[in-house]
């Protein structure tokens, strides 16, 4: 459920996905961006936000999201990046000084439907007041429902990640 009174965000925030050797970008990332794009055409998102750096490539994640999403029929002026994020944790704080900075408010992450529940944990331990849209392919594979476990496996170290920086930054 959204914590918005209305279905219209300032910002959809697309996260990254794995890029291939060669630069294919992955169909996760072909699947978020394509989701964020027809927010934008639908009018339930003001502008995109990708947020991804080069992890799996030399290129940023953001980067290559910027060219799917222009190729979709994404206004140039209504697409930003955020070029440096290696993980989840990172988008968020990455993309919390843009947001501030930006003046957006009312914000939607795009991701996949298996990692919503650790995104929304991270963004909104990071006092961002965000809905959550998870994506999933229309027909899914093997490699997709097995991410399901690693997610599950993976929240418990990110819950001991984000809260050692929490305290570290001395806030509760």
């Amino acid at each position: 459920m959204s914590p918005f009174p209305v279905d219209a965000f300032d910002v959809a925030i697309i996260l990254g996905a794995r890029i291939d050797p060669d630069g294919t970008p992955s169909p996760a990332m072909v699947r978020r961006v394509s989701h964020g794009v027809a927010l934008l055409h639908g009018g339930r998102a003001g502008a995109l936000l990708m947020t991804g750096g080069a992890t799996t490539s030399a290129v940023p994640e953001a980067r290559v999201m910027r060219e799917i999403a222009l190729d979709l029929g994404a206004p140039a002026e209504r697409v930003h990046l955020e070029e440096e994020a290696a993980n989840t944790i990172q988008n968020a704080l990455f993309s919390a000084r843009i947001l501030h900075r930006q003046g957006w408010r009312r914000a939607l992450v795009v991701t996949d439907s298996f990692h919503r529940p650790r995104t929304r944990y991270i963004f909104r331990r990071f006092g961002l007041s965000v809905a959550v849209a998870g994506v999933r392919p229309e027909q899914p594979t093997r490699d997709w429902w097995l991410a399901h476990l690693r997610e599950a496996a993976a929240l418990p170290w990110t819950i001991l990640r984000v809260e050692a920086l929490l305290l570290r930054a001395g806030r509760p």
